[in-house]
């Protein structure tokens, strides 16, 4: 079996699947059962500094729905819809896209707790439309599609897929083991990259492309903000990186192997944004920035929306808003792509990306 099926079935196998579970998999510790943290999970300031892009947004391309991918949750969709009521730009509708129909119930409480007054703006959908208008949301989405794993073995690519590993013994349980069959498939290397040592792996993210052309097909009008962990290409398919990004979460620790225990650990790969914005603009989107979080953020007003003060309360939310913009934790790592499909008018000055923007990376 090719890794991306096996990818796809160990997330997202229904009642097997680690995301189509009702397990607590977002958290700040491993002691509340969880497995990972986000950025909304651990600051309302995300969300709430985020809201300043997605209002200019909402004006500038004249739509009045914003759309959520993966919502976890809901943390995110209740800090948003609270900044875009603070700012008067509140939306008509707030529509959550999430393949997994088990966290709807937590994100309907947590709506309901967080955003009373606004949780009945809130609809659920389980695909894409056919067409839409909004602005699009996706924080940690893109990380967790599936990709297909391509293994150079010093004289051809081949396809890294998944197979049954030989029984220890008749009383022993099946397990897995990596396994290599020939291919089309290559990565997209520039004709002056170095080449890759023998026994180097990279992932490719076909499925992520295919989401964002699907988005950008049925989009007619609106803005896309795409937040996720991952690097451009060239330095995605740097040389240095010969094992890849793969990697796995379980009770806030990371590990290398997905074949491990599939169903009860999150398995994710870093986000190619290159390969991002070649769809994007494939499918009529234009491309409105590509900065840190860090920058994104703080271009954003997150600085102002902090609590000033010695208190304790003030203290610790400044303290876990710094993780969300500190070069070694989320700030550096973690990516923002602007998209857009905008009716002719003026030019979209995107705030997120007024300084600091690092399309020309891509």
């Amino acid at each position: 079996m090719g890794f991306e099926d096996y990818m796809a079935r160990a997330l997202y196998t229904p009642g097997l699947g680690y995301y189509s579970r009702g397990d607590r998999q977002f958290g700040t510790l491993a002691a509340d059962g969880s497995d990972f943290v986000t950025a909304p999970e651990l600051s309302p300031h995300f969300g709430r500094a985020l809201a300043a892009q997605v209002a200019e947004a909402l004006a500038a391309t004249g739509v009045d729905e914003v759309w959520e991918f993966g919502a976890g949750s809901g943390a995110l969709a209740a800090d948003l819809l609270n900044g875009l009521h603070a700012l008067g730009t509140a939306p008509r509708r707030y529509t959550i896209v999430d393949v997994s129909g088990t966290l709807r119930a937590r994100q309907q409480t947590t709506l309901a707790e967080r955003a009373p007054a606004l949780a009945g703006r809130v609809t659920w959908a389980d695909a894409l439309p056919a067409a839409m208008q909004g602005v699009v949301v996706a924080n940690e989405l893109i990380d967790a599609l599936p990709v297909a794993l391509l293994h150079w073995d010093g004289a051809q690519w081949l396809e890294r897929g998944v197979a049954l590993a030989p029984a220890a013994s008749p009383e022993a349980a099946p397990a897995f083991a990596w396994a290599d069959r020939p291919t089309a498939l290559r990565p997209p290397l520039p004709e002056d990259h170095p080449g890759f040592p023998p026994g180097a792996t990279v992932e490719l993210a076909r499925q992520a492309t295919a989401w964002v052309a699907s988005l950008g097909e049925r989009m007619q009008r609106g803005a896309a903000f795409l937040i996720d962990y991952g690097f451009p290409e060239a330095e995605f398919f740097h040389p240095q990186r010969h094992a890849g990004t793969l990697m796995c979460h379980r009770a806030h620790r990371a590990d290398p192997d997905p074949l491990d225990a599939p169903g009860d650990k999150d398995i994710t790969a870093h986000v190619d944004f290159t390969a991002l914005a070649l769809a994007a603009q494939d499918a009529g989107f234009e491309v409105l920035g590509y900065t840190s979080q860090a920058r994104f953020l703080i271009n954003c007003g997150l600085l102002d929306l902090l609590p000033q003060g010695a208190d304790l309360p003030a203290l610790a939310a400044r303290a876990a808003a710094a993780r969300l913009i500190n070069e070694h934790e989320m700030g550096e790592l973690f990516k923002v792509i602007g998209l857009v499909k905008a009716p002719p008018g003026p030019a979209f000055d995107a705030r997120g990306f007024r300084t600091g923007d690092r399309s020309h990376r891509l």
